[in-house]
């Protein structure tokens, strides 16, 4: 049998007594508070089919890039773990073996928040209180698979008892949102909204990016094959997102770079885009230009921008070729922010009924440029650590290195980023109690007062996403 799963009740908070009391207190304010969850990849499908979820390998594993790409990294091969082959090609599809394969291994996860937020789920959710191992895999299993069977765990059963005030998935520009509509016609009272993600037709880069645009212009009857009518395009698929509740726009791309160019340039660099002909120098040109006319478009609707630049996706290329995007590969890369902002911020930088919230998975531009920037311009907030960050030890660097100078009201709380809608609510505990961690660490140091770091830490959890995204 597998050791004992401990849940301590002052996990994750600070050793010291005085600040270890005063954690407790602050998050005994906040750990009920309703979740608000701005921006994450979870499969809107679930809540509008409201349909039991699979068997536990394809609902802890398959889709967790987080968990494969571990195993990956110690020499499993991504098709016994069942990840679906771009060519359709033999894969491992009987799930108790994968099961049995994550145990064999689960000793990888050893200090990471992966393990962290599973075992949360375990214990909570489905009252086990046994750590994953190979002797118990098949018991875990079988837990697992009859529980996901019942009602009260269906995916909208689910969303209410986790205390979810709303929660926005991440889709393409292309997408029908029939699953949205779906949802919206149910009456079920659960907020799941779209956020529009354009990279498939502002990225040159994209692949299929021609054929993404032309069939742009088909959903929209614009002529996208001009520059004019490309923008018109965007701008009415950002209206019908509105229409059923989007807030916010997302954009992934290399890097932070913006462009202000003259339209004439604009119309010359999008037919070459169209042609496929842009340099590297040209394409981020491009992708630059498009979150400033992004950023244009939102004076007029209001979404709110997140850049979320410093990734080199898809970097291990055999394994692209195999199994396509997102498969755990994505390496974050230097990235720089002052120059690149300054075309962007030069147009709209002081525009207060703007916002353009920032992310970074380079964690040397915290306190040399995004605090800073932050901190002066009314436009721009930062988003929470993400990625490799969304970790205990991350999210308490973040916080050290930015709140002094970009203060926490410049600041969009935490967001959970995931595609495990089961391991929402553990990966917002954890924010909880490392945000009461470090604000008692500014109590027990008499640089904030109890009252304050109580109001803080109740910003931190649920109003200011909820402010800054509109919900």
């Amino acid at each position: 049998m597998g050791r004992t799963i401990v849940m301590d009740e002052d996990r994750l908070f600070p050793s010291d007594r005085t600040e270890r009391g005063i954690a407790r207190r602050l998050y005994a304010e906040v750990k009920d508070l309703p979740i608000v969850s701005p921006h994450g990849h979870t499969d809107p499908r679930w809540y509008a089919d409201n349909a039991a979820f699979p068997n536990p390998a394809e609902l802890f594993l398959i889709p967790d890039h987080y968990l494969f790409r571990m195993l990956h990294s110690q020499g499993v091969p991504l098709e016994k773990l069942g990840i679906p082959r771009v060519d359709g090609g033999p894969v491992e599809t009987d799930p108790r073996k994968i099961w049995r394969l994550f145990a064999d291994h689960y000793h990888l996860f050893r200090g990471t928040p992966s393990r962290m937020w599973l075992e949360h789920v375990f214990f909570f959710l489905f009252g086990i209180d046994q750590r994953l191992a190979p002797a118990n895999a098949d018991e875990i299993y079988d837990r697992l698979a009859a529980t996901l069977l019942k009602p009260e765990f269906r995916p909208r059963a689910l969303f209410d008892r986790f205390n979810i005030e709303a929660l926005a998935t991440t889709d393409s520009p292309l997408d029908s949102l029939e699953q949205h509509r779906k949802i919206a016609a149910s009456g079920w009272k659960g907020k799941v909204i779209p956020a529009f993600r354009p990279d498939p037709v502002v990225d040159p880069d994209f692949p299929g990016f021609a054929q993404n645009v032309a069939r742009l212009g088909e959903l929209t009857g614009k002529d996208t094959n001009l520059w004019e009518g490309y923008l018109a395009a965007l701008a009415d698929r950002r209206r019908f997102f509105k229409e059923l509740g989007c807030t916010s726009t997302d954009h992934g791309h290399p890097s932070a770079a913006t462009a202000d160019l003259t339209a004439s340039a604009c119309r010359t660099l999008f037919a070459k885009a169209l042609q496929g002909g842009l340099s590297a120098g040209e394409a981020e040109l491009f992708r630059g230009q498009m979150v400033t006319e992004m950023v244009r478009m939102s004076l007029d609707d209001g979404l709110v921008i997140q850049i979320h630049p410093g990734a080199f996706r898809n970097h291990n290329e055999a394994l692209f070729r195999r199994f396509g995007r997102d498969k755990g590969a994505d390496i974050p890369v230097r990235t720089e922010y002052t120059q690149a902002l300054k075309p962007l911020l030069d147009r709209f930088g002081n525009e207060p009924d703007l916002t353009v919230v920032l992310f970074t998975l380079d964690e040397t531009a915290y306190s040399r440029e995004l605090a800073p920037l932050a901190g002066h311009y009314p436009i721009l907030k930062l988003g929470p650590s993400w990625w490799f960050f969304d970790s205990p030890e991350g999210m308490l660097r973040y916080k050290r290195l930015v709140m002094e100078t970009a203060g926490f009201a410049n600041t969009v709380g935490f967001n959970d980023d995931t595609r495990a809608f089961l391991s929402i609510p553990a990966r917002h505990d954890m924010a909880r109690r490392i945000d009461c961690a470090f604000l008692a660490e500014l109590v027990a140091s008499h640089r904030l007062d109890e009252d304050e770091a109580a109001d803080l830490a109740a910003d931190l959890a649920n109003r200011l996403a909820k402010g800054a995204y509109k919900l």
